[in-house]
């Protein structure tokens, strides 16, 4: 099993990963598939317009997170990656006003988003709550070809028979062609204690099969300066965040009164906790209002991690770049083995999905960069995990604003407590990582659909006035 640092970290656009850049990487490749020859493309048929269907919890909180934005980016060749978010509006009102996409090396296709693109929320999908349908048709509107997707979340898409195989080969063996295959934490334990490297370094040996040494550091580095713009964003940005709550953001104002009392050396207990919060409340209220973010392992829970850096860096004046990459390295390995027998998806398990993995990578970061052992780091990794257990992902109107900023925050405290309790005790616990993952999996498997980003209970149904 091997998810490279660079699938943990993506650098995209706000404010979903699962709904806003996967349904746009989905419109990507399809656009791919068109111009291939790996389907069955009838002699002389040639493709006039496009059509595209969101089923289950892309349905129901598309609107709010920017999904039919998202694909009509995507159809016109857009990129999360890349995309320009001042850009955005422009290109979908032209897209609005000529009924037609015309994406690079393409023909231009009928595509009117009023008509042609369906928030279906009727009839979800059978592999995974945020499933997609593309269409495309002849100018006769025969059917030519149809291709499903599925948004698995922190920005990965896949297709049915893909989804259908990745299921299948988390029952075979660990991938043989990195030096460190672990699948599980006690697999990586057991194997840091025959090699003698730390979590880190395993990770960087697995990435290394992959890419060369300078190129891994430059792009680790390239994530951090992209987490780190985003924090001073959204310390500089006051006003109103889109979508209809009038949800003001908090961040510049509580980073100017920090400041404030930084330079006059005011007694303030809770220093330590305002300086994790304001950090992450600056990323997500960048990620809510579209801004570029990193998913970490999603947009949703996108502020937890460079919080819990920012504030490694804040308080620790010997703090180096490498810490950085260290606290990367390990957080994504940590990402890995979570991704892998559970899930990071809000819509498949809940928000303890999003916010509980980050808080569970921030720690194992935090404590691998304050000289944790690989035990310690591991234990760590299980506090943070298992202290949310449970928790549910009803965001309000289906924006990524309440309670999702805030939360961020929260999840930065408590991934900064949980390395803390961590690295005072000897690496010893009652309760495995491994077995906190497969809780949380069995936990998102029961919760009901009500309580995971469909907006249909919980606080998005329960507030006066939304």
């Amino acid at each position: 099993m091997f998810l490279s640092v660079f699938d943990v970290f993506k650098i995209g656009i706000g404010p979903s990963s699962s709904h806003t850049m996967g349904p746009m990487s989905a419109a990507n490749r399809f656009l791919e598939l068109l111009l291939s020859n790996d389907w069955p493309r009838p002699t002389g048929a040639a493709v006039a317009a496009l059509k595209v269907s969101l089923h289950g919890s892309l349905a129901f909180t598309g609107i709010g997170h920017g999904t039919g934005r998202a694909v009509i980016l995507g159809l016109v060749g857009e990129e999360p990656h890349s995309v320009d978010p001042d850009r955005m509006d422009a290109i979908i009102a032209d897209v609005e006003r000529t009924g037609r996409v015309t994406p690079p090396g393409h023909p231009s296709y009928e595509f009117k988003p009023a008509t042609d693109l369906i928030f279906d929320k009727k009839q979800p999908l059978p592999g995974h709550a945020n499933g997609m349908s593309f269409s495309a048709l002849d100018r006769d509107g025969r059917l030519l070809l149809k291709r499903i997707y599925y948004s698995i979340g922190g920005g990965f898409v896949v297709t049915d028979t893909e989804l259908e195989a990745m299921r299948a080969s988390k029952k075979t063996a660990s991938d043989a062609r990195v030096p460190y295959p672990f699948s599980s934490a006690k697999q990586m334990l057991e194997m840091s204690h025959g090699s003698g490297l730390t979590i880190a370094q395993m990770k960087r040996a697995n990435e290394l099969t992959k890419v060369t040494e300078a190129e891994l550091d430059e792009g680790v580095d390239r994530i951090w300066d992209a987490m780190k713009n985003c924090i001073d964003r959204g310390l500089k940005v006051d006003g109103i965040m889109p979508g209809g709550l009038k949800v003001k953001r908090r961040a510049r104002a509580i980073h100017d009164r920090l400041n404030e009392e930084w330079r006059s050396n005011r007694l303030n207990p809770l220093l330590a906790n305002d300086w994790l919060s304001v950090y992450a409340m600056a990323v997500n209220e960048e990620n809510a209002g579209g801004g570029r973010v990193v998913t970490a392992p999603t947009n949703g829970a996108a502020g937890v991690i460079p919080a819990t850096v920012r504030y490694y860096l804040h308080f620790h004046d010997d703090a180096t770049q490498e810490d950085i990459r260290t606290f990367l390295l390990t957080a994504a390995a940590i990402g890995g083995i979570i991704k892998h027998n559970a899930s990071i998806s809000g819509a498949e398990v809940g928000c303890q999905g999003e916010v509980g993995s980050a808080a569970a990578m921030a720690a194992a970061g935090l404590a691998a960069v304050m000289g944790g052992s690989p035990e310690q780091i591991e234990n760590a990794a299980e506090i943070a995990l298992e202290h949310h257990l449970g928790m549910t992902c009803d965001p309000i109107a289906g924006l990524v604003q309440v309670p999702c900023i805030e939360r961020n925050a929260l999840g930065a405290v408590k991934a900064v407590t949980a390395a803390s309790l961590a690295l005072k005790g000897d690496g010893s616990h009652f309760v495995p990582l491994d077995a906190c993952i497969e809780t949380m999996r069995q936990t998102g498997m029961d919760m009901s659909e009500k309580y995971k980003e469909t907006s249909t209970g919980g606080l998005a149904v329960n507030v006066v006035e939304c």
